[in-house]
């Protein structure tokens, strides 16, 4: 059991553009968030469409443990992850199902890092340090708001 919050969201119009950070951004069942570039088919691994890529998630305390462990700074926003997370255990997720607010999420699948993201990141050794807690990817089962500061909570 956890209880958890989301610290922030980001999303990106267009592939290889850095994520932007907004407030709330509306979550579209069985397409992705609004203004983001997998929801408009338009991210770099659009082609391979399939549910996991509605919606990306990563913890905060994955990124503060690049700091520690490896002395590396990685901004949330360029882990190209949409949603930053505190408190919530997101490799237990798969196949489970969350609230993030109002908003019903299920996790697909494990979003390990790939060679893309520390490219446009510019920050050498982030694929790897992030290896093994790069996240997961989720779909959206239910529509609705998500706000910087909503609940995380298993269903």
């Amino acid at each position: 059991m956890f209880d958890g919050r989301l610290a922030a969201i980001h999303i990106a119009a267009k592939k290889a553009e850095r994520p932007a950070a907004v407030p709330e951004v509306r979550a579209v069942a069985g397409e992705g968030l609004e203004g983001d570039r997998y929801r408009a088919r338009a991210g770099t691994y659009s082609k391979k469409h399939h549910p996991g890529r509605e919606v990306t998630l990563i913890e905060a305390e994955a990124i503060e443990a690049c700091a520690r462990d490896k002395k590396l700074a990685i901004e949330p926003r360029d882990t190209r992850r949409n949603l930053l997370t505190v408190g919530v255990p997101l490799n237990h997720l798969v196949g489970r199902r969350f609230r993030v607010g109002e908003v019903l999420l299920e996790g697909v699948e494990l979003c390990d890092p790939c060679g893309h993201m520390e490219q446009l990141s510019g920050v050498a050794g982030a694929k790897d340090a992030l290896a093994n807690r790069g996240g997961l990817r989720a779909r959206i089962v239910e529509s609705g708001t998500l706000r910087v500061g909503d609940a995380i909570r298993p269903v």
